[in-house]
């Protein structure tokens, strides 16, 4: 029996979706523990493209139960919504594939407009780059201790007296802070009504689950969203997400016990890119930050924008490394890099005559150290058909030692293109 633990080590968008869908072949439980529908996870099938939010990329797979844990902020109308679309393409989605933690917190519609409203608000240069999904405003009535969960659904009456509390505080903010048309109760009550009936078979006590599937001992693969450098505590604040990234927090978000972690995989772009506002310090404004964007396919799962595109931040890594106590590599998009005569990588940032070597807190400094590169040479040869590690060519297994001995972590798994069957599994973190 293993727990093994999936985050991204930079700004999200590393490709976690895609080894997750390959570990899950080894696991029993897929655990979703933090974030809610800001984060997309892309995975190309068989040529299919399956773009997931809420609920964990290995409900593809029948014989396998996924959870949301009660780290997880859930919009119900996107929940349902990725549950319809599932059982068009042919896979039912029922409470014995899927349980919801009942300690999750729902996104409620003032909250998605609480966050446009407030965005829209700051001054330009002011603006976090939110996707105006609600994630900010909810985990904030979560904090402050009036937020609605997953299990008051099956109580309107605690569910109506808590809308209505809430409701009037939302009202007066967008009515006379921003300025914008009060939301009407009768009309979400009876909305999450609807809601109710759809979603309380599949609530239930993921941290209880859990607990009895460790004893049996089956396998347990967890999920995170968004990145390292997106944490609410460790990341570059405030432009970050509103949750724990981190793989601490995969304990936390689920209810399990932080002794019953067996491994993290850190899942790391053999590039750099960000999406949204803050700072990026191996960004590239040239034409080879144009070819990884465009090669790489770089648009936002969830919201469509544009990644913006850098060289490879050992820095950024290093952090995700301490941070997260990764114990495996998985390097993505490695194909990407092909055909780059000369490859970049950030060993560490200077500025004003002083060094760093971790991502400064201050966050007008993290905006202005420049990166110190180290420069390895490049491939030209395509490497989407290569499926051994000794089948790549030697100056891209050279970028991946490079990687190892900066990050001081071991490559486990290597992805040379989008599609499930373009990935090398070195080591197998089930397999202990």
């Amino acid at each position: 029996m293993s727990s093994v633990v999936i985050v991204g080590t930079q700004w999200g968008d590393e490709g976690k979706g895609k080894i997750v869908d390959l570990l899950t072949r080894y696991a029993d439980y897929v655990v979703r523990f933090q974030g809610g529908n800001n984060a997309g996870h892309t995975l190309v099938v068989e040529g299919k493209q399956f773009i997931f939010h809420i609920i964990p990329s290995g409900i593809l797979y029948e014989d396998k139960k996924c959870m949301i844990g009660n780290g997880v902020i859930i919009d119900p109308a996107v929940l349902l919504g990725e549950i319809k679309e599932l059982q068009e393409k042919g896979l039912p989605v029922t409470p014995e594939r899927l349980m919801i933690s009942e300690r999750a917190h729902l996104i409620m519609p003032y909250h998605s407009t609480l966050d446009q409203a407030s965005e829209a608000a700051l001054a330009q240069g002011k603006k976090i780059g939110t996707t105006g999904r609600g994630i900010g405003p909810c985990y904030v009535d979560k904090v402050g201790r009036r937020g609605i969960k997953v299990g008051d659904l099956a109580d309107m009456g605690v569910f109506r007296d808590k809308l209505q509390t809430n409701l009037d505080e939302a009202n007066f903010l967008l009515t006379q802070k921003y300025n914008v048309k009060p939301l009407d109760f009768d009309l979400i009550y009876d909305q999450f009504q609807s809601y109710a009936e759809q979603l309380n078979p599949f609530s239930g006590n993921v941290s209880l689950e859990l607990d009895n599937a460790r004893k049996r001992n089956d396998n347990i693969l967890f999920e995170g969203a968004q990145g390292t450098q997106l944490d609410i505590d460790h990341g570059t604040y405030p432009f970050v997400t509103s949750s724990n990234t981190i793989a601490g927090n995969a304990c936390n978000g689920s209810g399990v016990g932080p002794t019953h972690i067996d491994a993290v995989i850190g899942i790391l772009k053999a590039y750099t890119t960000r999406v949204g506002e803050g700072p990026f310090p191996t960004e590239l404004f040239d034409k080879t930050g144009e070819e990884l964007q465009k090669k790489g396919g770089e648009f936002g799962a969830t919201t469509g924008r544009k990644r913006r595109c850098g060289w490879l931040d050992g820095v950024v890594a290093a952090d995700a490394v301490r941070l997260n106590s990764i114990t495996g590599m998985a390097i993505t998009k490695l194909d990407v890099l092909s055909g780059q005569s000369k490859i970049k990588i950030a060993r560490e940032y200077q500025f004003d005559g002083k060094k760093y070597q971790a991502m400064p807190s201050n966050i007008q400094l993290a905006g202005s150290v420049q990166p110190v590169y180290e420069e390895v040479d490049g491939w030209q040869e395509e490497i989407g058909d290569v499926r051994s590690f000794e089948d790549l060519p030697a100056k891209a297994r050279d970028y991946i030692k490079r990687i190892e001995d900066i990050t001081e972590v071991e490559a486990s798994i290597i992805s040379v293109g989008p599609d499930r069957e373009e990935t090398l599994l070195l080591k197998n973190p089930f397999e202990n």
